[in-house]
């Protein structure tokens, strides 16, 4: 990412979650010279630890949230329809009430939800809901406690696996020209004094690879670092910044035995709601929303947040959860703006996005919903634009990423229909094809050109369905740098297996080790760190 003051890039975007890579796509299919930097992998934050559901948010309506849930919705039926249907999906929800009078309130909630929904969609319409009684509950998620239960509300939202996304999502904007580069932290803003005014022109950043520290100009700095917000603008000196709380989400990993239902299942607790989501060969049971003021980048689950989702869960259950159900747990952290007043609890606050300036030249971010993340990108692109503008660049054309699929949704559809042909020529089973569709989409390709070794044909891990060749493909196609990223982000087997994958942890290491050069010495050090 070659830049001096002289020559520099249109936009440099710090932070490789999903807006960050979303705004990086916006502005390079703008036609801005774009670079983005990220000090760890492509949605190594809350980018990789969300309920992983690409949603209007049934809760916020009940807050009055119109326009958030409105907007969310909308995103969710761009992505259904064209942006990303290889890793978006419809899933079907069942919402229990334990009370008579429970069940007209929520199911006047969700018909309004379905409404938000199509009124003016942009594609990927669900079918509509529905209200049962215990009976037809029952049939539906046979796992149900029907003693706790009145009957329940049936609807449809979806799910999308939110780390792949992001990568699709970075992918895209560097086929639009953005340079992406991550394990490079930014140490310091750049700033240079204009008639007598400091604007910001750059960031100095330390390559965690190579020690190397080194300087990047830009006209404008956008700042999408998340729960990095106020970190990003401490750069700056001076007082410290409180734009930003953190609120913690908790997420269990379960096997998909351990409860039987044709459906997910959202309800309610105290505090906010609980999703029973299936994944896989798995359930994700999550979540909490509580204050979080320890390290950023490793958030924990305490004893208390699992007997919390396990006890939440066991309301609902003929056969409770137990603490050997679990297979793994993660926990994320939510960037939510504060309003400065600290009574206020992180379930009350709004989950709508705003946008700081603090001094001419750096734009931030923060706050939002994973859905939303195309609609911030463009916001914070349309701010730096503005600058960009004072500073007397040219006029730059509105936002397009509506319209722009994201690597892998071109050619899906096809090869979905062709599934059973593709399996018999790849020499796999139709499902193992399945899955792979649904993490790479039209690319599926690039998958497949490795297979020439029958070796990378086999499974990382017997019975899970990531393949060898994945791995070497997350090396050459996907930015992947280091074992974690593999197992935790591309492929999901640290949660999904009850040793954190430890035990493919060389083996992972020997393929990203084909894909990026590494001796057996340094494959071995790679594995080691990983566990």
């Amino acid at each position: 990412m070659a830049t001096t003051a002289e020559a520099p890039l249109d936009v440099l975007i710090i932070g490789g979650g999903v807006v960050g890579c979303g705004a990086a796509l916006d502005a390079a299919s703008r036609g801005l010279h774009v670079g983005l930097v990220e000090m760890n992998d492509l949605a190594s934050g809350t980018s990789s630890r969300s309920s992983r559901l690409a949603h209007g948010g049934l809760r916020y309506l009940e807050q009055r949230e119109f326009g958030l849930v409105r907007e969310a919705l909308t995103e969710r039926g761009l992505l259904l329809d064209h942006l990303a249907p290889h890793l978006v999906h419809p899933v079907p929800f069942v919402f229990p009430v334990s009370k008579k009078w429970e069940r007209p309130y929520v199911a006047s909630g969700v018909r309004l939800y379905d409404v938000m929904s199509r009124v003016g969609s942009a594609g990927g319409v669900m079918p509509k809901p529905k209200s049962l009684s215990k009976e037809e509950l029952g049939a539906l998620a046979p796992d149900l406690n029907l003693d706790e239960v009145t009957g329940g509300v049936t609807y449809y939202d979806a799910q999308i696996d939110d780390a792949r996304h992001t990568v699709a999502v970075a992918r895209t904007a560097a086929s639009y020209g953005a340079a992406i580069v991550t394990r490079t932290e930014v140490v310091a803003l750049l700033r240079v004094t204009i008639e007598g005014d400091e604007h910001v022109n750059g960031v100095r950043v330390k390559d965690a690879l190579t020690d190397e520290t080194y300087d990047i100009y830009a006209r404008v700095v956008i700042g999408a670092a998340g729960v990095w917000t106020d970190r990003v603008r401490a750069l700056l000196g001076g007082p410290p910044a409180a734009e930003v709380r953190q609120s913690k989400g908790v997420h269990l990993v379960i096997p998909r035995d351990a409860f039987h239902s044709s459906t997910a299942v959202i309800a309610r607790t105290p505090a906010s709601v609980l999703f029973l989501l299936p994944w896989g060969r798995n359930w994700l049971v999550g979540t909490t929303d509580t204050d979080w003021q320890g390290d950023l980048a490793n958030p924990t689950a305490d004893e208390a947040d699992i007997d919390y989702l396990i006890g939440q869960a066991n309301r609902w259950l003929i056969r409770p959860l137990r603490r050997e159900d679990v297979v793994g747990v993660y926990a994320g952290l939510r960037p939510l703006v504060s309003d400065g007043n600290a009574a206020d609890t992180t379930t009350t606050l709004s989950r709508e996005h705003a946008i700081f300036r603090p001094v001419p030249g750096l734009v931030q971010i923060a706050g939002g919903k994973y859905t939303t993340y195309r609609v911030m990108a463009a916001d914070v692109v349309d701010a730096a634009v503005a600058d960009l503008v004072s500073q007397g660049h040219s006029s730059v054309r509105e936002s397009r990423t509506a319209d722009i699929p994201l690597v892998g949704a071109a050619g899906y559809e096809t090869d979905w229909a062709a599934r059973a042909q593709i399996a018999k020529e790849a020499g796999l089973s139709v499902a193992a094809v399945e899955s792979l569709l649904r993490r790479h989409g039209g690319r599926v390709s690039e998958v497949f050109d490795l297979l020439d070794d029958p070796a990378l044909a086999e499974p990382l891990v017997e019975g899970e369905p990531y393949l060898r060749a994945e791995i070497v493909h997350a090396g050459t196609h996907e930015a992947a740098l280091a074992v974690e990223d593999v197992l935790i982000r591309r492929t999901r087997l640290a949660l999904e297996t009850r040793d954190g994958a430890k035990s493919a942890a060389l083996d992972a290491a020997a393929l990203l080790g084909r894909a990026l050069g590494w001796g057996p010495a340094e494959a071995e050090r790679a594995a080691a760190t990983y566990e």
